[in-house]
């Protein structure tokens, strides 16, 4: 696990999508974070925004 530094001096873990054991809850409802499946690791906040207005057109 990767470990970095935040504002506030502590510690804090830094998970991956690799880390993710379970992809929905018991009665099958889909992970809070699957929309953003498409969006790739590391992507900053312009690259969300885009992404989540293009699923958003597609509506």
């Amino acid at each position: 696990m990767v470990q970095l530094d935040n504002a506030d001096g502590d510690a804090a873990d830094a998970g991956t999508d690799d880390d993710r054991v379970d992809d929905g809850s018991a009665d099958g409802d889909a992970r809070e974070d699957a929309h953003l499946d498409d969006v790739a690791d590391g992507c900053g906040c312009t690259e969300i925004w885009e992404h989540l207005s293009e699923e958003r057109a597609d509506d």
